[in-house]
């Protein structure tokens, strides 16, 4: 189980940050975010490996970093100079494998989703 927490509303420029803590050990999973505006698919944000290796789409490359806490079973996403693109429901995902793979922005390798959190960026 995934539980997101931290998303709001926010002006262009401003910053957030979201949290998902999992009920279980992600420390050797690959983990991510996720996002979907409305009327639009769901699409990759970013990804870190059980190395902390990170992959970021394009769009938010310098803008948003995410990170883990292994002991915490916590993982992270600090976004900032957030742009009204950004607005969306963001999930968190896990899958349990060491490595994210060349196909990490596709949402069907990830088996366990958390509930979503809204930012809206205005």
């Amino acid at each position: 189980q995934l539980v997101e927490s931290g998303g709001g509303s926010v002006e262009a420029g401003g910053s957030l940050t979201l949290t998902c803590v999992a009920h279980g050990n992600i420390r050797h999973s690959c983990a991510g975010w996720f996002r979907q505006a409305p009327g639009k698919e769901r699409e990759g944000v970013a990804v870190i490996d059980s190395f902390d290796q990170k992959t970021y789409t394009e769009s938010v490359k310098g803008r948003f970093t995410i990170s883990r806490d292994g002991a915490k079973n916590t993982l992270y996403q600090q976004m900032s100079s957030l742009i009204p693109e950004d607005t969306s429901v963001y999930y968190c995902a896990t899958r349990p494998v060491p490595f994210c793979g060349n196909y990490w922005y596709s949402d069907a390798q990830f088996n366990t989703w958390g509930q979503g959190t809204q930012v809206t960026v205005s």
